[in-house]
């Protein structure tokens, strides 16, 4: 959790804060948390002169304000509030402040009656907002002309995304409500981040296009959620995306719905169970990609409100497909997918929510679906389909360990084909060369098998080759290896055993195979086998020197009279 690590600190540092001390100050009346019912300049006067417009003599021009769709209004405004009466605040009791929320690119200035003059009063401090508002905290001094009205002149510098409209409150309850705030924020950020780069990270290690898009798509998350809140701009380095505001969290979150939709069919193994699908969500990453474009060059802003409108939408559409097609993919037994389906669930369904708030309100209207649902909802999310992604990885892991035994196995007997056997046995050799061990190889083949083939078929023959297996891994131990070397032919490694050890083994799998009888092809099959062995002690060769001289060892066995076991002798120099 480094990235929360990082993140606690640069929190603190954006967490509003006042000089110790501060003077005391008046009580403001409506109560605490009141709205205040503003008067609005007529626009037809124009921006006048601070001191025209405190001084009263306009205010027979100031009409009814209306603070939904304020944020279109582009001519800077001048505001009248009511009288806020002045009362001295009890010893220790909380401090009273007037908060003006605007949006980022708004500049807001607060000026009263100071004996019979215009006084202009700085905020005290700045509290970010979802969607680019924030609220400035004004404290109001004492000496203020008592009963005289307050004068708030708003200005733009860039496109406005957030109505205006004043409260009371008090500063305890402002600052508190900021810090909370703020590390949900923070926390969230850090987490998601983490989470981020260490998929990022896990790509050098693993090349499935999962992580990549896991990292890409949750980081992303994160940028979306600090710029949205508001909390980035007031963060050092994120701060730097000040001046392109709300392009800093319409392009991120633009960008990882583009990312979710190839991370969900990956995922969701789509390729496999629904190609169509498959492409679905392909072209719907592409029309995530242009919402991006559209973004950025928005340059007309008339067409503002319906990209806004087209983004939430098309966001809850796709929430909506992707539920469904996870559901259904479940339904079909895919795993990935159900592991996907609750993990989306949860976030899926604060997105659904979030989209419907604001195609109807305003992200600063919704602050407690925003820090309480989506921003809890995302890191949940991430963690849910972060252990989805570890049991795919899991189950792709048993695929491919099953996978891999299937390919060095005997299908027909359950014992390794010849080239592993082969690989194995090299690997023995080095092993007992290096602790000086012996090794001993015993080259086992049945008698008459081709007979058997001819009279009874192959069916019994099969028969008959899976059934001495059983015998055979009676005699041996845990560290001994078989395989089948070819047809009717097995070798069996003995690991550490000389020629005395190996000798009585091959003899006890001769009388046990002997004993066999296959039934279920007529007359009941008796079977016997001729074992040649091959010792590194008494012979001094190693790997498939060992086979070849068990081989003829075996073959001398049957030249004998066939169900016993051959020695091999050391060649003569």
């Amino acid at each position: 959790m480094a990235a929360a690590a990082v993140c606690l600190p640069l929190a603190a540092a954006a967490v509003p804060t006042l000089v110790p001390d501060l003077p005391s100050v008046a009580q403001l009346t409506p109560a605490n948390g009141s709205p205040l019912e503003a008067g609005v300049l007529d626009a037809s006067l124009g921006d006048p002169p601070v001191e025209s417009v405190t001084s009263g003599t306009l205010d027979r021009s100031f009409g009814r304000f209306s603070s939904r769709g304020s944020h279109r209004l582009t001519a800077p405004l001048w505001f009248r509030l009511p009288p806020l009466s002045a009362s001295a605040p009890e010893h220790g009791g909380p401090i009273p402040v007037l908060l003006a929320r605007a949006g980022m690119d708004q500049t807001v200035q607060l000026f009263a009656r100071h004996r019979s003059g215009s006084a202009p009063l700085s905020a005290a401090t700045v509290v970010p907002q979802f969607g680019g508002a924030q609220d400035s905290v004004f404290v109001l001094p004492p000496g203020l002309d008592a009963g005289a009205p307050l004068y708030v002149r708003v200005t733009r510098q860039g496109r406005a995304t957030t109505d205006v409209h004043f409260t009371t409150s008090t500063l305890d309850r402002t600052l508190q409500a900021a810090a909370v705030h703020q590390r949900i924020i923070a926390l969230a950020f850090g987490a998601l981040m983490a989470m981020a780069l260490s998929t990022l990270l896990v790509r050098f290690v693993l090349t499935d296009r999962l992580y990549p898009l896991y990292g890409t798509l949750f980081s992303l998350q994160a940028l979306y959620l600090v710029y949205f809140s508001g909390q980035g701009f007031h963060w050092p380095i994120l701060s730097l995306a000040r001046p392109i505001s709300s392009y800093a969290w319409n392009v991120p979150v633009a960008i990882s719905a583009a990312a979710a939709a190839l991370f969900v069919r990956e995922f969701a193994n789509l390729r496999l169970f629904s190609p169509k699908v498959y492409s679905a969500f392909g072209w719907l990453a592409a029309a995530f990609v242009a919402l991006a474009f559209c973004n950025v060059l928005r340059v007309l802003p008339g067409f503002s409100p319906v990209i806004a409108a087209i983004g939430n939408l098309m966001f809850l559409g796709s929430a909506l497909f992707t539920l469904i097609v996870s559901f259904l993919a479940w339904r079909s037994g895919n795993r990935a997918a159900g592991w996907f389906l609750i993990a989306w669930a949860l976030l899926c369904t604060f997105q659904i929510l979030t989209a419907l708030r604001l195609l109807y309100s305003r992200a600063d209207d919704a602050q407690g679906l925003l820090y309480y649902g989506l921003a809890p909802s995302m890191v949940a999310a991430a963690v849910l389909i972060a252990l989805g992604t570890s049991d795919r990885l899991r189950a792709q892991s048993l695929a491919l360990t099953d996978a891999e035994r299937r390919a060095q196995t005997d299908p027909l007997t359950g014992v390794l084909n010849r080239r592993s056997l082969i690989e194995r046995l090299d690997a023995a050799c080095m092993r007992a060369k290096a602790r000086g061990l012996p090794i001993s190889v015993l080259f086992l083949d049945l008698d008459y098998f081709k007979e058997i083939n001819d009279s009874r078929g192959h069916a019994a023959g099969d028969a008959c080759l899976a059934s001495i297996m059983g015998p055979i891994h009676a005699e041996l131990r845990h560290s001994d290896v078989i395989g089948r070397y070819g047809g009717e032919e097995f070798v069996v490694i003995l690991n550490g055993a000389d020629s005395a050890a190996a000798h009585p083994i091959a003899e006890r799998i001769c009388r046990r195979v002997a004993e066999v009888r296959v039934e279920g092809f007529g007359a009941p099959i008796a079977l016997t086998c001729s074992i040649g062995v091959a010792s590194s002690d008494t012979l001094g060769v190693w790997g498939q020197h060992l086979i070849a001289r068990a081989d003829h060892a075996q073959y001398a066995a049957k030249r004998s009279g066939r169900n016993r076991v051959q020695l091999a002798a050391a060649l003569a120099a």
